[in-house]
């Protein structure tokens, strides 16, 4: 099983039915894990276990969402690399999704699947249709998880047409798209000035909510500026844009492979 099907499958063990049953200290409990909180250096969690038990050591944070997940995240670790010790950077998930660490992206996808279940998710998310921000933000007070990491699973449970990138500076640093969104529509390495990405960035112009945006500001296809798409984004920290792209067109979904662009054999 992958680790988001390791997490919803002990949901369901658990008979959890409601966001607000998710009690991640309790279920790390049934796990044979102790939480403790303690003001640590250089991490934001540590897993040390022997036998059947373990303790998982948090740093205080000052929002919920974070500690839960380095909870979520330890208890990856647990069920899945048992019989190793761990010091994590788990505040923030969009580290680990830059990153080559298999392990923690691991860790982020356990932690990712059992504080925000997909079968919990899932009709919520269908009833917004395309989330704005505003929408996000309450399904994150919901589920008790931080803005970003409800956003990243925004894509992951493959019911939206959604494109995911974060850039720091004018820099891609990550992306993420939902899997039935054709793999044919080239990111941008860098923001395009004329992205409302690089306004909010640049000059602090908000864009909390869908807007249509021609697709050659996002896209290296030459066919991009045929097609809008809907852009949204936000600052999850100083110096960082996450976007969030609506592909509503459908024929983006129809056109061919384009030879012209990317990295990737077909």
């Amino acid at each position: 099983m992958t680790p988001g099907q390791r997490a919803e499958t002990r949901i369901a063990e658990l008979g959890i039915s409601d966001p607000q049953d998710i009690d991640i200290e309790a279920i790390a409990f049934d796990a044979g894990i102790q939480v403790e909180y303690e003001n640590l250096i250089g991490c934001e969690a540590t897993l040390v276990g022997f036998g059947s038990s373990a303790i998982a050591t948090i740093k205080p944070s000052g929002g919920r969402g974070r500690e839960r997940f380095s909870i979520a995240h330890e208890l990856g670790h647990w069920d899945m690399h048992r019989g190793k010790s761990f010091q994590c950077r788990v505040d923030d998930p969009s580290n680990n999704l830059a990153s080559d660490v298999k392990l923690e992206r691991e860790a982020d996808d356990f932690a990712s699947h059992i504080l925000i279940p997909s079968t919990l998710l899932t009709p919520i998310i269908k009833s917004f249709k395309l989330p704005s921000l505003k929408q996000i933000e309450e399904v994150a007070d919901l589920f008790q998880t931080s803005t970003l990491a409800t956003t990243i699973r925004l894509a992951k449970i493959d019911t939206l047409p959604v494109v995911m990138a974060c850039y720091t500076g004018t820099k891609r640093r990550w992306h993420i798209a939902a899997p039935h969104t054709p793999k044919r529509w080239w990111l941008k390495e860098k923001l395009d000035e004329d992205s409302f990405a690089y306004d909010l960035l640049s000059r602090g112009t908000p864009c909390p909510a869908p807007r249509k945006q021609s697709a050659d500001a996002w896209f290296d296809n030459d066919d991009a500026e045929e097609f809008e798409v809907l852009e949204q984004c936000y600052s999850p920290a100083q110096g960082q844009v996450l976007v969030i792209l609506y592909l509503t067109d459908t024929e983006m979904f129809e056109r061919g492979f384009d030879p012209s662009v990317g990295r990737r054999r077909y």
